[in-house]
């Protein structure tokens, strides 16, 4: 068996907190599942790549404002999610 590295509990929060949106997405319309998904996986992977790993107060900060959106989501009057794309000045 391949050991595994044991995970930070930061690291089970920020998992826990996407499989919370995953579990959430079935209970929504199909369409509106794949694009939560979507949104989710994109959000998750964008932040893993640009978010230093030390910089715990903007992680615990992502944490907070996931479970924010966490909880919304699983209203049952909420059908998906929004997306806000904001491009940055190259100065």
């Amino acid at each position: 068996m391949a050991s595994r590295t044991k995970l930070s509990g930061i690291q089970r929060q920020a998992l826990a907190l996407y499989r919370g949106f995953l579990r959430t997405a079935r209970l929504k319309s199909p369409e509106e599942r794949r694009r939560i998904e979507s949104v989710v996986s994109a959000e998750f992977r964008e932040n893993a790549k640009s978010v230093d790993r030390r910089n715990f107060v903007y992680i615990e900060y992502l944490m907070r404002r996931g479970k924010r959106q966490l909880d919304q989501l699983k209203n049952p009057d909420i059908t998906g999610l929004s997306t806000l794309e904001i491009n940055k000045a190259v100065a």
